[in-house]
């Protein structure tokens, strides 16, 4: 059950609890490693210790891993003493940062956001092992312990105490959106042209809608909107189109959703075969936005289509592989074009409607988010140790690298696209633990490709690129560099969302990292070897390459968003091939 949002009482006992400890241990931990790895702080080793010398002396213990990145072994100190206060640590050290100063004030805020947010989260936890196969839906609330780079990994900017009890997926609390009908006039549809499910976006609503107590009424566009939203943006910012009638309340939803990892996407909990709405939230988590860019629901269901196509047609990944695309089948956005002083308007009023994982899954297997993989029972425990302990770690990760890594590498390399295939955009599909296909979601803004180098460039369809006014400089569809699109795939899968699982299997199993990514890239080069005609297009889109680039995640935050901030690194996957 969830926390009561009113209860002050829950409050003070979870900031006072041993947990809302060790989650500033963690933030300090992570905002430290990110800053060592992007050569963010001026600091001196003594072997494995760091040292940064500011008003205070902070030292820790750590050690480089794979793809650059940089983990601590034990707490940050301070003068001798574990530190506890990621603010105090940037106002302290802020001398040897490479920081804006300007920015610094608003980036402790987003750590401090996050102490208090996950220390909420973490209380609420129930003891007790976590269950691998309960099924995806329920480990989105009991296995998300947030990314594991980003310092500011919870902090739900705009979200006060009574918003996180309420609607963070943490505390599977029951969501019912408020529905809008807006006038075609001021409203932009993006409807899927082939999905069973969004290609009439009438169909699609009444199914929404259907038991519940609203009927649709007709020439209009609806739309569902976060009761988080409606209350503190939408009833001001749109105030003259619900004045004049342009926007219509119809009530609440008449079915129950749980918000999912994403906060903004939420799952129906008694008709779970219903597409998933992604809402807008005009919140910043992990230092994003999350609103829904007009241009990105629009592009939403065509970039599905395409993607669905290609793996459709493919013997690869439609056949042996069966990947499953869970696809964006209906955009609506409503206050595109907002003037530069409303700028909370845009994308503030949007939805993005994917298919239900439900609908794909064959008897018998379940799935679990990759971010769940590296998730932990309230007791420390692995929520994959069992399926560890049946299969063994270097067999699991074998079968894992074989039913979800090849098939991204061969959409890259025969088909030229490359997947934001972060933890949050990828699902394991199991049967009792053991990897059997991998199910891919979030495509509206998570693709990357050169359209010159495309294996069907006439099936590409025409897309919409980010305005001028964008703020993610490193924010694109499309380049001519096959080295961007390579990279775009290798960041989010490598960087953040393998590597976090094989330092989980070395600390916990004994498979040391150099041993995971060698099952990693001995099925990548067995599946290139059962291709050899792409050996051409596997020189161009070269997932071997020596180095690759990552983005300065917590850079970003210290500096304007103006230019892509990266970094080089070293390939593990080339390692792995100068030590074969």
């Amino acid at each position: 059950m969830s926390p009561d949002p009113y209860d002050a009482t829950f409050v003070a006992e979870a900031l006072a609890a041993p947990s809302a400890v060790a989650v500033r241990h963690r933030v300090l931990a992570q905002l430290l490693e990110s800053l060592i790895a992007e050569g963010a702080v001026r600091y001196e080793r003594d072997g494995d210790t760091c040292i940064v010398r500011g008003r205070a002396v902070y030292t820790a213990t750590a050690r480089e891993h794979g793809f650059g990145r940089v983990r601590l072994d034990g707490p940050v100190l301070r003068d001798g003493v574990p530190a506890t206060s990621p603010s105090r640590f940037l106002d302290e050290v802020a001398a040897v940062l490479d920081a804006d100063p300007a920015r610094l004030p608003g980036f402790a805020r987003e750590l401090e956001e996050t102490v208090l947010k996950d220390a909420l989260a973490r209380h609420a936890r129930t003891p007790g092992p976590v269950d691998p196969g309960a099924g995806h839906d329920v480990l989105e609330s009991r296995a998300g312990d947030g990314h594991r780079y980003h310092p500011a990994y919870k902090s739900r900017l705009g979200f006060d105490v009574r918003d996180q009890l309420a609607y963070g997926p943490e505390f599977a609390p029951t969501v019912r959106p408020l529905w809008l009908a807006a006038d075609p006039a001021i409203a932009s549809v993006g409807a899927s042209a082939t999905a069973r499910v969004g290609s009439d976006p009438a169909a699609l609503w009444a199914a929404q809608l259907d038991g519940g107590p609203i009927i649709p009424p007709p020439g209009r566009v609806l739309i569902p909107v976060h009761p988080w939203q409606w209350r503190t943006v939408i009833a001001r910012a749109f105030a003259p189109e619900l004045a004049s009638g342009a926007l219509q309340v119809l009530g609440d939803d008449g079915h129950d959703y749980r918000p999912q990892a994403s906060i903004r996407t939420l799952a129906c909990v008694d008709a779970p075969h219903l597409p998933s709405p992604k809402l807008s939230l005009s919140i910043t988590n992990t230092s994003t936005a999350r609103g829904l860019a007009p241009y990105t629901v629009r592009n939403a269901a065509r970039v599905s289509d395409w993607l669905a196509g290609i793996v459709a047609g493919d013997p690869v990944l439609g056949g042996r592989l069966r990947v499953i695309v869970l696809r964006e089948v209906l955009g609506v956005a409503i206050g595109d074009g907002a003037g530069p002083l409303e700028r909370d308007r845009e994308g503030a009023l949007s939805v993005i409607w994917r298919e239900s994982l439900h609908t794909h899954l064959d008897p018998g297997e379940h799935a679990v988010g990759f971010a769940g993989l590296t998730a932990r029972s309230v007791e420390g425990v692995p929520v994959v140790d069992p399926w560890i302990r049946a299969h063994g770690a270097r067999d699991w990760v074998r079968a894992l690298a074989a039913t979800t890594v090849v098939p991204l590498v061969h959409l890259l390399v025969r088909h030229g696209v490359a997947l934001e295939s972060h933890a949050q955009n990828m699902l394991l599909v199991h049967s009792g633990g053991r990897p059997v296909r991998v199910a891919l979601k979030d495509f509206h803004d998570g693709v990357r490709f050169s359209r010159a180098l495309l294996a069907d460039p006439g099936a590409c369809p025409e897309l919409e690129s980010p305005p001028a006014h964008h703020g993610n400089a490193n924010s694109f569809l499309e380049t001519d560099d096959p080295a961007q699109v390579t990279g775009f795939l290798l960041d989010a899968l490598c960087f953040v969302n393998l590597a976090d699982l094989a330092h989980l299997l070395e600390v916990e199993y004994g498979l040391a990292e150099a041993d995971f990514w060698a099952e990693v890239v001995g099925a990548v080069r067995a599946h290139a070897d059962g291709h050899p005609d792409v050996a051409d297009r596997m020189a161009t889109f070269d997932v071997f390459a020596p180095t690759l680039e990552v983005e300065k995640l917590t850079s970003r935050r210290l500096h304007p968003d103006t230019e892509p901030r990266l970094r080089r690194v070293r390939n593990e996957w080339a390692a792995v091939g100068a030590r074969a």
